[in-house]
């Protein structure tokens, strides 16, 4: 997925409408607790701490590994006279290729086979936007920074939303639409907001092309998760979510490999891998970490449901815009922070609306 990227990221990520349909809270523990109660919350906060531990480290790492992995100059080679790593592709093949191997063995372990009830070729469509997803995840890199890529997915809700009307002719209340745009401006002011070295044209096209990046990463990847729910409507519990990575996986793999010969990157990685090694193990910190993240997105999803799993992953995205800062060195404006407090506001804010929304229904559907 994603990595589990699927955070993920990515990692990869929005394979998970169906659990999120299926995601439960954990019952309040009453005030007078007998010894089995007190031994069930103590289980109970102990699975809580792992799950945030290993999503924070899962994708915390993840995020590092791959501004290191994009950022980073290195000595020229021949073939790659710039110094930086050649192929946004290959990071793209890598996660999946360590994916497809996880979301084998599960499938084999649940299922005992590697046929679902989907055939392959129709998880095309969703395969191909979730590669241009982390394609233009991973190459806007080159030219925007990290800070700004993280509050920029938090935008997606927009496109997600385009999406869905379109493709499943969804609807939503119009509090949905005014995070939307909260969401928008924030993104908006913190991208305008930054330190700019120089006002130079060559650094504004670079950086346009870095949104343009951005922009093809939450739009493909709004795709992906609508297309994804239509395979689990037009097969209802036939397909499950690692049936669903699987299958993605599968046609991803043939894409990105498919990228890479014909466009001639897979001479120019070889050849920069071999001068510079410590970029492969990069590569393959960023491959593990993305499919221990999606094994750790479905087991708290599972065990807390997805108010829990938001929570946790937007606090991931606070910490992981300040890791960056001060491991990457880069500025913010106070024009920024008053952005990244619009954007983290209204997600939170959105958490908790959908939290009192289901509590609601729950006490009207259990007064009937």
């Amino acid at each position: 997925m994603q990595p589990l990227e699927q955070e993920k990221e990515n990692a990869d990520r929005e394979q998970l409408e169906q659990l999120l349909e299926e995601g439960r809270q954990k019952p309040t523990v009453p005030s007078s607790m007998s010894p089995s109660d007190s031994a069930e919350n103590s289980s109970t906060t102990a699975k809580l701490v792992f799950c945030f531990v290993g999503l924070q480290a899962s994708y915390l790492t993840w995020g590092v590994m791959q501004e290191k992995i994009m950022t980073t100059q290195y000595s020229p080679t021949p073939l790659v006279e710039d110094g930086y790593f050649p192929s946004a592709t290959f990071c793209v093949f890598s996660n999946r290729f360590l994916a497809i191997i996880v979301a084998a063995a599960i499938c084999m372990k649940i299922h005992g086979t590697l046929q679902t009830a989907a055939p392959l070729w129709y998880y095309s469509p969703c395969a191909l936007s979730n590669t241009l997803s982390s394609w233009g995840q991973y190459a806007a890199l080159k030219f925007v920074s990290f800070p700004l890529q993280v509050l920029f997915k938090s935008a997606k809700v927009i496109p997600v939303m385009m999406m869905g009307k379109v493709l499943n002719r969804a609807t939503f209340p119009a509090i949905e639409y005014a995070e939307a745009v909260i969401i928008t401006v924030g993104v908006a002011i913190f991208g305008l907001s930054k330190t700019h070295s120089g006002g130079s044209e060559d650094g504004k096209t670079t950086e346009f092309f870095g949104l343009l990046c951005l922009t093809l990463y939450i739009c493909s990847d709004a795709f992906t998760s609508q297309w994804q729910d239509r395979i689990y409507k037009a097969y209802p519990k036939q397909i499950d979510q690692f049936q669903m990575m699987y299958g993605v996986n599968c046609s991803a793999i043939i894409i990105t490999m498919l990228a890479l010969v014909f466009s001639g990157e897979l001479m120019a990685v070889t050849e920069f891998l071999s001068y510079h090694p410590q970029a492969l193990w990069y590569n393959i910190i960023t491959a593990i970490t993305s499919a221990t993240g999606q094994l750790f997105i479905f087991y708290t999803i599972k065990q807390f449901g997805p108010v829990v799993f938001t929570i946790i992953m937007t606090t991931r995205q606070m910490i992981s815009m300040i890791i960056s800062t001060l491991l990457f060195g880069h500025s913010l404006s106070s024009g920024s922070y008053v952005g990244a407090f619009l954007v983290f506001g209204a997600v939170f804010y959105r958490i908790r609306r959908k939290q009192l929304d289901k509590a609601a229904r729950a006490a009207a559907a259990g007064g009937r």
